[in-house]
């Protein structure tokens, strides 16, 4: 079944415990922080059911004959993959922005967790069974399904049984029905979301073998005892025409607060097994981590527009220190293309049979775009130079007294009037250097794991033999080297 936009909204409408700003929320769908981007979720349903779109953002299912969202589809081949590609495309060039957490770069968590299903049979064959039956079913319902990872952080350097032990959510009890956890979350998008995959953050889970905070879980987001507390949202701050991106797509972090929260037994994935907490952990990002650095190439797209319409309206694109800038930027956006190409043609057959992008082009990837995204914004800053910041708000450029002035110095030649110069200004102050563009930066680096995780990632799926056996050879050493370290990750 492929949901419609008001089907979305109306799922919402579930007297969820939403607060922002002091208030309780009574309808996510209609509240002015929350709307934007519910809409363009929205959209994204309704693309769908438009007759020029359904057949990028649809697939039919040789079994069933449903039709289901391509973002939700098991990846089994390279078309797979390009065609989940062409449906991200779409969905940013139609919304005409960047939205990050929408489901189809989530689902991929619970994939991990599938090709991992020997692991929960340790402890229990329903835990398998489980995991397949919610990927199906975020499949076949089209759910907005989102990932809980990050805890509230309390003391790292202790234990968690030495401190406030709900500051990693943990189960308090278990019974006929299900278990009972406790704690808190940090996830973007779950005050407006249906359901969350629940999992351990980076952590020590208190140093036991069958630790209580070693659990995970699909939970539906209006789940008695589930309180979002959610944080000052951009949209509604200032005037759209002035902040054009921030009013659009701001995604609404929220605090996740489980207090007392019932998980029956169907949901629950793994429980008191920190293997499969360190399963998860470390294959977490195989598939998810393809549509996140994917849509940074969009960002990309975004500085690039913005940075070398703002040189072309004064000449300043026929400067040599200015194109070696914005060749600078398409290196950065075309690596991170490249990295996004060679993943999928050079893809991996997962434990499960499933096809994931080859890791190391991945991982590699993610950690150019991600790491490489201040330097760029501050890069397309220069291009745009300091009229981001000095340029008076639309309503100056609308009063009667100052719109003459306004006219008259911005406007540029025959092809820059005054209101498309501040349009591109607006746009681009929004995008580099407004408090929503300074919040991105942060979000981009630490949405899937912070930049040591990123760099971890890279160093437990790089290929480490190639080069030592080149350099055994080169060098001609004995075989005997190569049996140090030989069950490290090669």
């Amino acid at each position: 079944m492929i949901r419609t936009g008001e089907q979305y909204r109306e799922s919402l409408r579930d007297d969820r415990a939403v607060w922002i700003n002091g208030e309780r929320v009574k309808d996510v769908t209609r509240h002015p922080s929350f709307k934007p981007i519910v809409d363009a979720r929205a959209r994204i349903y309704d693309m769908a059911h438009d007759n020029r779109l359904a057949s990028v953002m649809t697939y039919t299912d040789d079994e069933t004959h449903e039709t289901n969202c391509i973002g939700y589809k098991l990846p089994h081949t390279q078309d797979d993959w390009q065609a989940k590609r062409r449906a991200v495309d779409t969905v940013m060039k139609d919304l005409g922005g960047v939205v990050i957490r929408v489901g189809d770069e989530t689902i991929g968590e619970m994939w991990s967790l599938y090709d991992g299903q020997d692991v929960l049979r340790e402890v229990d064959p329903r835990f398998a069974d489980n995991i397949k039956n919610h990927i199906w079913k975020a499949l076949r319902s089209d759910t907005f399904h989102v990932s809980a990872n990050t805890d509230p952080k309390g003391d790292r350097s202790k234990r968690p049984q030495d401190q406030d032990p709900d500051m990693l959510l943990h189960v308090v009890k278990e019974t006929d029905a299900g278990i009972v956890v406790r704690g808190a979350k940090y996830e973007t998008a779950a005050a407006y979301s249906n359901q969350a995959f629940v999992k351990p953050t980076i952590a020590n889970w208190g140093d036991d073998k069958l630790s209580d905070y070693a659990v995970g879980f699909i939970c539906e987001m209006n789940r008695p005892g589930i309180k979002h507390i959610c944080r000052s949202g951009f949209a509604g701050r200032a005037p759209a025409r002035d902040y054009p991106i921030a009013n659009k797509f701001d995604e609404v972090d929220t605090l996740l607060i489980f207090d007392n929260v019932l998980i029956p037994w169907e949901d629950v994935l793994f429980y008191r097994h920190t293997r499969a907490a360190s399963f998860i952990r470390g294959t977490l990002h195989r598939y998810s981590a393809f549509p996140f650095v994917l849509r940074l190439l969009y960002i990309a797209d975004m500085m690039i527009g913005a940075a070398l319409f703002n040189v072309r309206q004064t000449g300043l694109d026929q400067q040599q220190a200015v194109r070696e800038k914005l060749a600078l930027l398409a290196c950065y956006r075309e690596t991170i293309n490249a990295h996004m190409t060679a993943a999928i043609a050079l893809a991996e057959k997962s434990p499960a049979g499933l096809l994931m992008p080859n890791q190391s082009l991945l991982y590699t990837g993610r950690v150019h775009a991600c790491s490489k995204l201040p330097e760029m914004m501050h890069l397309a800053r220069e291009l745009c130079g300091g009229q981001i910041c000095v340029t008076p708000d639309s309503a100056t450029f609308d009063h009667p007294d100052t719109k003459p002035w306004m006219d008259k110095f911005y406007h540029v030649n025959e092809y820059w009037v005054a209101e498309d110069r501040r349009k591109l200004l607006a746009f681009a102050r929004d995008l580099l250097n407004s408090d929503y563009a300074g919040h991105r930066v942060t979000f981009e680096l630490f949405a899937q794991s912070p930049p040591f995780a990123h760099l971890n990632a890279v160093y437990m799926n790089f290929g480490w033999n190639g080069p030592l056996d080149f350099v055994r050879k080169a060098a001609d050493l004995s075989d005997r080297v190569m049996e140090q370290g030989k069950k490290k990750p090669a």
